[in-house]
């Protein structure tokens, strides 16, 4: 079985329901795993040991008596610092909201409780969750960015401190650092999981979703999270699926989408080549792939939507920016003062570009299942001052698309490399079974990073 550590979930929720391993011992390898990793990378706002070696131990217990708490019994996972977690500090990684302890759960960490996930602590996000980094180290190579803003989950998934973690997405602040960090990150249709309890950046654009190693894996914690909720009120009726099963399907007679700008004309030669061998091995598993035009209005909405995440952020922040505009960083102050300048008319001609862009985007996908983009225009770059470039990933969320992340390959210099699914709204059934093919034809396997030892200077 291997160390613990490198379990992924499936294989974590087996091995507890089997009695090979128990909860604790999970919870405690990855501990000892942090322990290991964390000097170097940096991937946790704060931990909560104690509560999670409790709680794994009543979770064995009830295991002894015959009860298994669902489908994540035993599984330790993360939980980006924007999310409320009731008892434990949630900060979003800055000081206004340092030693806020929510009185409540958000919707997203009450039902990995209620399915028997242990919360081990709260990833490291970037400030509110936009680009002015944290510290976090991209766990491939130290020196590069994990990408953000869901920096510490990624992270922290990718070197096997924990097998999941949960994240945002506003623009690309799933993708992306799953990308860099060479693992799995799923951002939903907009409106399929709860946004309810999280601390928001752009309440029509922010995205909760998992990160994982396997396809899988995103497809369990999918089934765990989604579904309606009256306390979120984007949040649609639309029923859990089997997408676990859907990752099991073959890709014959899937159709495949390449764009036929944008994408491709930004990409580094490593990425473009990464992204030919990933659409040649789609097509010998089966798939239809062929190129497509994007929609004329699809340049209209990258103007669009800094607008409405402008003047959304400004709206929310407006409170604490009048009296300490000081405390935020230089990144996220200049948004907000973009935002504050924003007239109405202006933001809602946005809104408008964005409905039409919906529409546009819709009909393309009448012709395909699933249109293939690289993940991110390089590899992570080097250096922690920068998050990376999200321009491939946010033209998804704008519209509110599902869109996934499976990593293809690895760089010259070591660093991984994605491609991107995107499929039309509440198509995650496709969309995972295309990630599930394309994750078996890449060959990827069970790669974990394994960050070198800290050093001085470092």
């Amino acid at each position: 079985m291997g160390e613990l550590w490198e379990l992924t979930v499936r294989e974590a929720v087996e091995a507890v329901a089997s009695r090979r391993v128990s909860a604790r011992e999970l919870v405690q390898a990855a501990l000892e795993r942090v322990e290991q990793s964390e000097p170097a990378v940096r991937a946790w706002a704060r931990l909560d040991p104690e509560r999670a070696l409790e709680q794994a131990g009543q979770l064995d217990e009830r295991l002894s008596r015959g009860e298994r708490a669902g489908p994540l019994h035993g599984v330790p996972v993360g939980i980006k610092d924007i999310m409320y977690t009731q008892g434990l500090e949630t900060s979003a990684g800055s000081t206004l909201l340092k030693g806020f302890v929510p009185r409540y759960d958000a919707t997203v960490v009450a039902r990995l409780r209620a399915a028997g996930a242990v919360i081990l602590g709260k990833t490291v996000t970037t400030e509110f969750a936009f680009l002015d980094p944290g510290p976090t180290r991209n766990p491939w190579k130290l020196e590069h960015t994990p990408g953000g803003s869901s920096s510490g989950s990624a992270a922290a998934v990718a070197c096997g401190m924990v097998p999941a973690a949960l994240g945002t997405q506003t623009i690309g602040s799933i993708l992306r650092p799953a990308a860099y960090c060479g693992i799995v990150g799923l951002k939903p249709t907009y409106g399929r999981v709860s946004r309810h309890g999280i601390v928001p950046l752009s309440w029509t654009l922010d995205h909760p979703g998992p990160f994982a190693r396997t396809v899988e894996d995103a497809a369990l914690l999918l089934e765990v999270l989604a579904g309606p909720d009256g306390l979120d009120p984007a949040c649609g009726p639309q029923p859990v699926e089997r997408w676990t099963e859907a990752c099991r399907l073959p890709a014959s007679g899937l159709r495949v989408g390449v764009p036929d700008r944008f994408f491709l004309e930004r990409s580094s030669p490593e990425v473009r080549e990464a992204y030919g061998r990933a659409l040649a091995a789609l097509e010998g598993a089966g798939a239809q792939v062929r190129e497509v035009r994007l929609p004329q209005e699809f340049e209209a909405g990258l103007v669009a939507q800094r607008t409405i995440l402008a003047a959304e952020a400004a709206t929310f922040h407006r409170p604490w920016f009048g009296r300490r505009a000081d405390d935020y960083g230089p990144k996220l102050r200049a948004l907000l003062e973009e935002g504050m300048r924003v007239p109405a008319t202006e933001y809602i001609r946005a809104r408008q570009v964005r409905r039409a862009c919906r529409r546009a985007m819709a009909a393309l996908f009448e012709e395909l299942d699933v249109l293939a983009t690289p993940t991110t225009p390089s590899p992570a770059p080097r250096g922690l001052e920068s998050t990376g470039d999200p321009a491939f990933n946010g033209p998804f969320s704008f519209v509110g698309f599902p869109s996934v992340t499976v990593p293809v390959g690895l760089s010259e210099d070591g660093l991984p490399l994605g491609v991107q699914l995107a499929a039309k709204p509440f198509a995650e059934t496709t969309l995972l079974r295309t990630a599930a093919a394309l994750e078996t034809a890449s060959s990827w396997g069970r790669r974990l990073a394994q960050p070198a030892p800290v050093t001085a200077g470092r």
